[in-house]
């Protein structure tokens, strides 16, 4: 998409509010076109990609350019990472832009700091050192600089994944199944879909491949109790609610009124009958203590730092630190302990976040396990293969985007054992 100079002085106005960092970027985009209705639609893809672009490459672009100013940042995106050479870039150029611009493209950026070939801030770069060998961690980094592909979830009560993939190839659609996923579909562009039959009709939801195949760890059956502990706006309760073929009860906690508000429409195109959501004030919540020890499966799919998602969120990994970290472990411990009083003898429970650190993963169920002596670990790759899924991480769950194509999720098994 060609840079004009109305497009470059709307990403730079954006960057202005997007880098103050104090709300997720998508929120901040979102009000910011909301203030400038007079960018159209090609603008405003433009100005998004441009800002997701610098945001992903924040640390490098502001060593490349000398100064961390939104007008630099975002011509050094567009030189260094979308590709456009100076001369191409001349009509937007003010007096002396070339000089630094071609500084920039000259630059080794071998001979940079890890970290900040990378764009990851220092502490974050080592602790995932501490987990993954140089090599590793440097394909795991370049992974998350790309951008995420589109991933859809086919809703197996109103539609085969086959006839999905008919019909968006009827209307122009690239797409193919998912890897991994038996009701995965990947498109090859980002459509706009909130307005596509297939959407509006309920036969297909927004959601990630990683996310997907958690469901298929919680594995629920027919005419079980099942709960999603933190449902969020419930993308993995409708997921199991299919698995479950409709049949059962399952229950959608959360937290936050306005997040199970965001669910009920989707709830409504779905076709399901046997979901019930339900705002709880926590972990002790007495809707929560009236179920204890009588439900089949639990997920937990745990507030996180969400680093495993900085394909999408780039900007998390700017926003998050060591300190957000630490208070994060604090919840997802007491959530952790407070659904597994749900699970009765022989039930399952899933603890999942979309983390890349161990603090907040293995070290939170291994407390856990210490803790709590009625649950064993469960091995996760052979759960997915008695479903048919070839997808075999070991005892966890852990899948990246650079080996996997998918966002970073961790999830556990843990079995109640009968009779305890």
């Amino acid at each position: 998409m060609e840079p004009t100079r109305g497009r470059l002085d709307a990403a730079v106005a954006a960057l202005q509010v997007v880098l103050g960092l104090t709300r997720p970027a998508d929120a901040a985009l979102k009000t910011f076109f909301r203030d400038h209705h007079e960018l159209g639609q090609n603008d405003r893809a433009f100005v998004a990609e441009l800002v997701f672009t610098v945001l992903r490459h924040l640390r490098l672009l502001e060593q490349l350019s000398g100064e961390p100013q939104p007008r630099r940042l975002a011509l050094a995106a567009l030189a260094l990472q979308v590709g456009f050479s100076v001369r191409e870039l001349a009509p937007l150029l003010a007096s002396g832009d070339e000089a630094w611009l071609s500084h920039a493209r000259s630059v080794d950026q071998a001979q940079l700091p890890p970290a900040v070939r990378l764009s990851l801030p220092d502490w974050l770069y080592e602790r995932l050192g501490r987990e993954h060998a140089p090599a590793e961690l440097e394909q795991l980094a370049r992974g998350l600089l790309q951008p995420a592909p589109l991933d859809l979830r086919v809703n197996t009560q109103l539609a085969t994944r086959g006839e999905v993939l008919t019909a968006l190839e009827h209307d122009g659609i690239r797409a193919e199944p998912t890897p991994y996923s038996p009701t995965g579909v990947r498109l090859e562009n980002k459509p706009a879909l909130q307005h596509h039959s297939l959407f509006l009709s309920g036969k297909v939801e927004v959601q990630d491949e990683g996310s997907q195949l958690l469901t298929y760890l919680v594995a629920p059956r027919r005419r079980e109790m099942v709960v999603d502990f933190c449902a969020g706006a419930g993308g993995k309760t409708l997921a199991l609610g299919a698995l479950m073929s409709s049949e059962g009860r399952l229950y959608a906690f959360d937290t936050a009124d306005k997040r199970l508000a965001n669910l009920k429409p989707r709830l409504r195109r779905s076709g399901l009958s046997n979901v019930h959501p339900q705002l709880i004030s926590g972990e002790s919540d007495a809707r929560v203590k009236r179920l204890a020890a009588k439900i089949d499966r639990v997920l937990v799919d745990a507030p996180c730092s969400g680093l495993g998602t900085l394909r999408r969120n780039p900007d998390l990994k700017w926003r998050q630190h060591p300190g957000s970290v630490a208070e994060m472990t604090v919840k997802q411990r007491a959530i952790l302990a407070g659904a597994a009083r749900l699970v009765k003898p022989g039930g399952r429970l899933v603890y999942a976040t979309c983390s890349l650190l161990s603090d907040e993963n293995e070290a939170i169920v291994d407390a856990f396990l210490g803790a709590d002596p009625r649950f064993r670990l469960a091995h996760c790759g052979e759960i997915l293969k008695r479903q048919g899924i070839a997808l075999d991480t070991g005892q966890y769950f852990r899948v990246f985007p650079h080996s996997h194509g998918m966002d970073g999720f961790f999830a556990a098994v843990l079995e109640r054992q009968a009779g305890s």
